[in-house]
């Protein structure tokens, strides 16, 4: 039993090693991507775009029976739903 226990340690141990071998390598061609990529293609800064006062929609422009309508049908709808 103390045979098998040792193996099952060792592998243990020599999977976890690969495991953490292999995510260090991962780290570090991540690493490595990141500054070849940005050596080719910095980054450019982008122009804030200037504040234009953005105009409501008046409300004149909307015909009041299609407001009636479309308020009745919400309310239509809202009643419906809950029964």
């Amino acid at each position: 039993m103390n045979g098998l226990l040792g193996d099952g340690i060792g592998l243990m141990v020599l999977g976890m090693g690969f495991v953490f071998l292999f995510l260090c390598i991962l780290i570090v061609a991540t690493s490595f991507m990141s500054r070849l990529l940005n050596q080719f293609f910095p980054d450019v800064a982008v122009a804030a775009p200037s504040a234009k006062p953005v105009a409501a929609p008046a409300a004149s422009k909307v015909d009041p029976k299609l407001a009636e309508a479309i308020t009745a049908a919400v309310h239509h709808y809202r009643n419906n739903k809950n029964s």
